[in-house]
C-alpha cells in the first residue's frame, strides 16, 4: 500500500494535493472529504465527491469550475483547517504520474501534468477490480500528525463545553439556596467538577449517536468526529470512561444520592431524548430537555442529601424554558435539520405555530419563576428581578410572534429570542444566587 499525493499551492493559494482517487481511498483530516470506494460522501457546503472513476468535486473555496466528470487524478481543495489529504492506492504504479507532476511543479496547479499522469494513472489502475480496491483497509494518514494539543481540544470538543458552563450557571445557585448561605467551597468544587464530567459524557455519547446527521448539518460540520480529529472509538471509550468516573466521583466525594440523581441524568439525554425521540417526534426538545434540569436537582442533593419542593420548581422552570430557547435556534437552523431529517418543531410547523408554542413555554416558564417566591421564601431581589426578567423575555416573544404572523414586516429574527433566553436564565438564577446573602 503506497501513498499517493503531493501538497502544493494552487492559483489562488490555497493548499491542495495531488490525488488518484480510482483505485484508493481518500480520508479528511478536517474541512475536507472523507470517502471510500463507490459511495456518494458530503463534502464542505453539502457538495457532492464520488470516488468511482467518475469524480465530480467542487471546489468551494474559491468559487472555481468542477473539475471534469472524466479526470480521475483531481486537484482537491482541503478546507480552512489547512491539513491535507493522502490517498492509498493498491496500485503503486498508478502512484508515480502524480509524484512526478507534483514535483515538476511545486509552486502551481499544472494542468497539462495532471492531465498526463491522469491517463497514465487510470491506465495503470485499469487492471484493478474497484469493488475490491473498495474493500481494501483504510488506514488514511493526514500530512501532519495531530499534536498532543489538537487532540486534546478536539476531546474539549466532545463535551459541548458551552452547554457546560449554562448547566453550571444553574447549579451554583441552587446550592446556594439549598444551604441558605455559600454551601462550601470543597463541596462546591466536588459538584462543579463531578456535573462536567457527567454533562461531558453525555455529550459526547451524544455526538457519538448524531455523528451521522453531524456531516450534513452545516451547523455541525466542525464537530470532532466528523472533522476525522476522532476516531469513533476514542469518543466511544471517552464517552464511557467520563460517565463512570463521574458517577464514582459524586458517590465517592458527595454522596450516592446525588450520583443517582448524576446516572439518571446521563441516561435522560443519551437515551430517552438521542435515541428514542430525537428523531421520531417534533416534541424532542420538550421531554428531552427533562435532561438538563438535572443539574438543579443534583446540586440540591449535594447539599443536603435529598429533593424537596424548591428543587422541583427550579427544575420546572428550566423545563419550560427549555423550549423558549431551542426551537428558535431550530427555526434558524430549520433547513439544516430539515436535510439531516429531525423532526424539531420548525421543521414540522410554520412559524406562527412555532411562536405560538414559544410563547405558551415561555408563560409557563415566568409562572414557575414566580411560584418560586412561596416555595422557597425568597426575597424581594429576586422577586422584582423574575419580575422584570420575565416581562422582558415575554414581549420579544411576543414581537417573534407578531414577526411570524406578518412575515412582510421584516426578518423573524428568532435568535434575539435564543440569545435572550440565555441572558433571561443568568439573570434569575444570579438572582437565586445573591437573595439568600440579603439581611431581609
Amino acid at each position: 500500500m503506497s501513498t499517493v499525493g503531493s501538497t502544493g499551492r494552487g492559483d489562488r493559494g490555497q493548499r491542495v494535493i495531488l490525488c488518484d482517487l480510482t483505485a484508493g481511498h481518500a480520508t479528511r483530516q478536517a474541512g475536507s472529504i472523507c470517502c471510500r470506494g463507490p459511495a456518494i460522501c458530503s463534502q464542505d457546503h453539502g457538495e457532492e465527491f464520488r470516488p468511482d472513476g467518475r469524480v465530480h468535486v467542487r471546489w468551494k473555496a474559491d468559487g472555481a469550475a468542477n473539475v471534469p466528470p472524466s479526470q480521475r487524478s483531481v486537484t482537491d481543495v482541503t478546507g480552512r483547517s489547512g491539513a491535507t489529504i493522502h490517498v492509498h492506492s493498491a496500485h503503486p504504479a498508478a502512484d508515480r504520474p502524480l509524484e512526478q507532476a507534483a514535483a515538476a511543479h511545486p509552486q502551481g496547479h499544472p494542468e497539462p501534468a495532471r492531465e498526463a499522469g491522469s491517463a497514465r494513472a487510470a491506465e495503470a489502475a485499469g487492471s484493478l477490480d474497484p469493488q475490491a480496491a473498495a474493500a481494501g483497509p483504510l488506514h488514511p494518514q493526514a500530512a501532519a500528525t495531530p499534536t498532543a494539543r489538537s487532540k486534546f481540544w478536539a476531546y474539549v470538543a466532545l463535551t459541548k463545553p458551552r452547554i457546560i458552563e449554562l448547566l453550571l450557571v444553574t447549579t451554583i445557585p441552587t446550592m446556594i439556596l439549598a444551604a441558605d448561605g455559600w454551601p462550601g467551597t470543597w463541596l462546591l468544587l466536588a459538584t462543579l467538577v463531578g456535573g462536567s464530567f457527567a454533562a461531558g459524557s453525555a455529550n459526547a455519547f451524544n455526538m457519538y449517536l448524531d455523528r451521522d446527521i453531524d456531516r450534513v448539518m452545516n451547523r455541525t460540520k466542525q464537530r470532532p468526529l466528523v472533522t476525522g480529529e476522532l476516531r469513533d472509538t476514542q469518543a466511544l471509550v471517552f464517552a464511557a470512561v467520563l460517565g463512570a468516573v463521574s458517577i464514582l466521583w459524586f458517590g465517592l466525594l458527595v454522596n450516592w444520592a446525588s450520583a443517582g440523581l448524576t446516572l439518571a441524568a446521563i441516561l435522560l439525554y443519551v437515551v430517552f431524548y438521542t435515541i428514542l425521540l430525537k428523531r421520531r417526534t417534533s416534541q424532542n426538545i420538550v421531554w428531552g430537555g427533562a435532561a438538563g434540569c438535572m443539574p438543579v436537582l443534583i446540586g440540591w442533593s449535594a447539599v443536603t442529601g435529598t429533593v424537596g419542593w424548591a428543587p422541583l420548581v427550579l427544575f420546572l422552570i428550566i423545563f419550560f424554558w427549555t423550549p423558549p430557547h431551542y426551537w428558535p435556534l431550530s427555526m434558524k437552523f430549520k433547513n439544516d435539520y430539515a436535510r439531516a431529517g429531525v423532526p424539531m418543531l420548525p421543521v414540522v410547523a410554520d412559524d406562527v405555530r412555532v411562536g405560538r408554542q414559544i410563547l405558551v413555554y415561555s408563560a409557563a416558564m415566568v409562572a414557575a419563576t414566580l411560584a418560586l417566591v412561596p416555595v422557597a421564601g425568597m426575597g424581594w431581589l429576586y422577586t422584582v428581578a423574575a419580575v422584570a426578567a420575565g416581562a422582558w423575555f415575554l414581549w420579544s416573544c411576543v414581537q417573534l410572534y407578531r414577526r411570524a404572523l406578518h412575515p412582510e414586516r421584516g426578518k423573524l429574527a428568532a435568535m434575539k429570542v435564543f440569545h435572550g433566553s440565555i441572558t433571561y436564565l443568568t439573570v434569575v438564577f444570579v438572582a437565586v444566587a445573591v437573595d439568600p446573602f440579603l439581611p431581609f
